[in-house]
């Protein structure tokens, strides 16, 4: 992924991405899941006095709900969907998660590494433009090979908690998505997906010029060899860092992928990314167009942070 592991195997590139990304996504499960209710029109924190439930009733699909009172940050939020739910609730789409993100973010190192060594011969080496490159190629491969993945896990943290006692399992929601809307259904919200890859692109310019700075810095004799409890800080630093610019920079792509993957019933508001934008800014404005960003920066920070890390250390120490 980086200059000094370029020329690593792809199958290091693999695990040490895999890993990162696992590790990472078990520990910000719970803010996976508020960000995500944030996001959703279906459903709501809304600011009622009494708990209200609105259902989607068209025969075999899910249901969503309005739950009851919007607390004010993202921890009332947890506190709220753990009392009224359960602790359980807060690890909703766990499962799809964790069987996602190992070949997710596995696929995206591995795409990023090889691109990286092919743009690497043609351009000039390890400038923004190879980075650029590179993050757009992995973005775009991974979005389109694990997107039903993300759209089952999408659907299971917007099934709150009902009046019935029955659940949706992960089988249960992939039943239901192929029954009601076909294999179709199992790629919407692919084209925001495609947009975020921007998001993407800037987070690795910005995160391979920081590694390039640590470097050159007098502070730091990062190898591609060795690791030291230093360099863990440094690299989780950076990507925090690239992270916190890039994901302000392009949000709103996440609220309108949200809006896509949702289960709307019969009445679907939301039908492409550019007409599903427009439909939120006119409606919602910038508020909704940045709906749960403070949750979302909450979780990807340190997500990003530990992944990252956890990846360049397996790397390293994998290194002959």
């Amino acid at each position: 992924m980086t200059a000094a592991v370029s020329g690593s195997g792809t199958l290091q590139h693999l695990i040490a991405g895999g890993i990162g990304g696992t590790v990472a996504a078990a520990a910000t499960s719970p803010l996976e899941v508020v960000k995500t209710r944030l996001q959703s029109s279906v459903i709501a924190f809304q600011p009622t006095a009494t708990p209200v439930l609105v259902t989607n009733c068209n025969a075999g699909a899910l249901q969503a709900s309005t739950v009851a009172m919007r607390p004010g940050n993202t921890f009332q939020c947890m506190r709220h969907i753990f009392q009224t739910e359960g602790p359980r609730s807060l690890f909703k789409g766990l499962t799809p998660t964790l069987m996602g993100v190992a070949p997710a973010r596995a696929i995206y190192f591995a795409a990023y590494s090889k691109a990286k060594q092919k743009f690497n011969s043609v351009l000039k080496a390890d400038s923004p433009l190879v980075h650029l490159c590179s993050a757009a190629c992995a973005g775009v491969t991974q979005a389109t090979i694990t997107n039903p993945i993300w759209m089952v896990r999408t659907r299971l943290q917007l099934d709150a908690a009902r009046m019935e006692k029955f659940k949706f399992s992960a089988v249960q929601c992939v039943k239901d998505i192929y029954t009601t809307e076909g294999v179709r259904g199992f790629y919407r919200g692919l084209s925001a997906s495609y947009a975020g890859v921007s998001e993407t692109a800037l987070y690795f310019i910005i995160y391979e010029h920081l590694k390039s700075e640590m470097r050159k810095s007098s502070y730091s004799d990062i190898s591609q060899h060795s690791f030291q409890v230093k360099d863990l800080f440094m690299f989780m630093g950076a990507a925090a860092c690239s992270k916190l610019t890039a994901t302000a920079l392009a949000y709103p792509h996440e609220v309108i992928r949200t809006r896509l993957r949702q289960n709307e019933g019969v009445h679907r508001r939301y039908h492409t990314f550019f007409q599903s934008l427009l439909r939120v800014w006119q409606e919602e404005g910038v508020r909704g167009l940045y709906g749960g960003l403070g949750t979302h920066l909450i979780r990807v920070i340190p997500n990003s942070a530990i992944m990252f890390a956890t990846y360049e250390m397996i790397v390293r120490l994998w290194s002959p």
